[in-house]
């Protein structure tokens, strides 16, 4: 793997001479808490292939949300990692993080902090070499964040998480499918959505009760089709929100004549939100805009 000059490792890794994530955790007495969604993923085998499937690390500053004792942040720091800021809600993590960063001097940054409060796309375009997104997300603020993080994606060159299996389906989607929904139509709408590989539970500790997926979110250089973001939302919410009834009747609430707006941009009124594609919402927000900004008689 080529490393830049400036993250150059020895023969002999850094990696080779850290104590055992397990023993790591037991010193530190960093038992998993449910109430913040941790599940630690030990297995050097997947972290490693996280690190891998990340693409080129090497050149740009990577992010790291609930890093935990630290598994993935290692796979990342041996893969050539240039520059890591790790964002750690736990305040018991962040000693055996201190130990890390202080194997790979000037490599890896700890902030202690909640990443629902912290503004991911300043730290982002901070950084003139680019930004990749890569962790092992909490699965109780997983989705939350992604949607916090969707009106600034272009900020950052990928994104690699891990989601609940069920929550992956959703965002790679397609229309008529079962999983198909508001939050399929707006991930498509700005990301190419891969979904990598399962991680079954029993490579985490404690097991969850559900598989794991690898995602990888890459921002489109422009969006599928134009439209504004919140034109997006609104529509999306409100054509979902309500998915068994017809489009003419589950956008009532933000359009004054329906039947008409569907008609202008050629859809049947009678068609229901899974049947349409990216582009048919995208052309439905532009005539909502539309329709609300010219003057009425």
């Amino acid at each position: 793997m080529r490393r830049g000059a400036d993250v150059k490792l020895p023969e002999t890794s850094t990696a080779d001479s850290l104590p055992p994530l397990r023993e790591v955790i037991a010193r530190h007495k960093l038992g998993a808490r449910r109430s913040l969604g941790q599940n630690f993923l030990l297995d050097t085998n997947l972290t490693r292939r996280i690190a891998r499937e990340a693409g080129e690390v090497t050149d740009s500053l990577v992010i790291e949300i609930g890093p935990g004792p630290g598994g993935l942040t290692r796979a990342l720091l041996e893969a050539g990692a240039r520059r890591i800021i790790a964002i750690e809600r736990d305040r018991r993590c962040i000693a055996a993080l201190a130990e890390l960063a202080e194997a790979y001097p000037g490599r890896l940054v700890v902030t202690e902090g909640d990443a629902l409060a912290t503004d991911i796309a300043a730290l982002a375009a901070a950084e003139a070499g680019g930004c990749r997104i890569i962790a092992n997300l909490p699965y109780n603020i997983a989705t939350r964040l992604l949607i916090d993080w969707l009106p600034q994606i272009a900020a950052f060159a990928t994104l690699t998480l891990m989601f609940q299996k069920e929550v992956a389906e959703r965002l790679a989607a397609a229309p008529g499918s079962r999983t198909y929904g508001r939050l399929s139509v707006i991930v498509q709408w700005l990301c190419d959505v891969r979904c990598l590989f399962d991680v079954p539970a029993r490579a985490f500790v404690p097991q969850p009760k559900v598989t794991s997926t690898v995602v990888r979110l890459t921002p489109r250089p422009a969006p599928l089709a134009p439209a504004e973001f919140a034109d997006m939302e609104r529509i999306t919410a409100a054509a979902f929100g309500q998915r068994r009834k017809m489009l003419r009747s589950a956008l009532k609430i933000v359009a004054a004549d329906p039947v008409a707006l569907l008609e202008q941009v050629g859809i049947e009124p009678t068609a229901r939100a899974e049947t349409l594609d990216v582009e048919a919402f995208c052309a439905l927000a532009r005539a909502l805009r539309t329709a609300e900004t010219q003057p009425r008689c």
